[in-house]
């Protein structure tokens, strides 16, 4: 999905950082659209040494402890990846991926979006161009529960999601990553959703990942200083 946002997707990184060490593995990457952007480069490589310098700490420590209780250590693993999801006039939208292993039965997955405003000259949650949650909340919400529900029936062997328990009932937008992609690097048209692991299902299932076409009730939700960047999809 995070593919098909939009009409390319750059491969070619600006700036990358592999480490190893006896305590723990990191990588680290972007791509080269976000490293000519001088302040957003800046904030990338300022993330990239506070995640590795949290990630050296972290695994040294976890390293004394094991040794203290007789345990093995386990390698430590972090990798982060920022990607271009699409490159309008107005906005540079990237999505993340993060993995983390901290030496128990298996890693941890996660999803960030972000976009730099062109005008402005700054970083925003894609999530703050949108009046409210709320408003974001009843643009897409139906059309997302719809789709995902679709795909975990799929993934569960026909299985209908039933009950009370989150890996039932459809999560708000507040526990989604939200992705702002276009279809002709022009205005934004369409809108991805993702649930990481255990935010829509067990982590067996995996992410869960929705795109929508910007709508006119999602383009409404816009706030009205970012509007004439959006246009309705298809």
């Amino acid at each position: 999905m995070r593919m098909m946002m939009g009409a390319t997707l750059a491969v070619a990184l600006a700036a990358g950082a592999a480490a190893q060490t006896r305590d723990y593995k990191f990588t680290y990457s972007y791509p080269a659209e976000a490293g000519r952007i001088p302040a957003l480069r800046a904030w990338l490589e300022a993330d990239k040494a506070k995640l590795r310098a949290s990630t050296a700490r972290d695994a040294a420590a976890a390293r004394a402890e094991a040794r203290k209780s007789g345990f093995p250590y386990r390698q430590y693993e972090t990798q982060k990846t920022w990607k271009v999801v699409t490159d309008t006039p107005r906005f540079l939208s990237l999505s993340g991926d993060i993995y983390s292993y901290t030496g128990g039965a298996h890693g941890s997955p996660g999803s960030f979006g972000m976009l730099w405003d062109k005008a402005a000259r700054r970083r925003l949650e894609p999530k703050a161009v949108f009046a409210s949650p709320a408003a974001l909340q009843a643009a897409v919400g139906p059309a997302f529960c719809a789709r995902l529900d679709a795909e975990r029936a799929r993934r569960r062997g026909g299985e209908r999601p039933s009950g009370d328990d989150s890996f039932s009932q459809c999560p708000k937008i507040g526990e989604l990553t939200v992705l702002l992609g276009s279809s002709n690097r022009g205005r934004i048209d369409r809108v991805g959703l993702i649930a990481d692991p255990y935010v829509a299902g067990p982590y067996a299932e995996g992410a869960y990942e929705v795109t929508l076409p910007v709508t006119p009730a999602l383009l409404r939700a816009v706030k009205p200083a970012y509007r004439a960047a959006f246009a309705v999809g298809r």
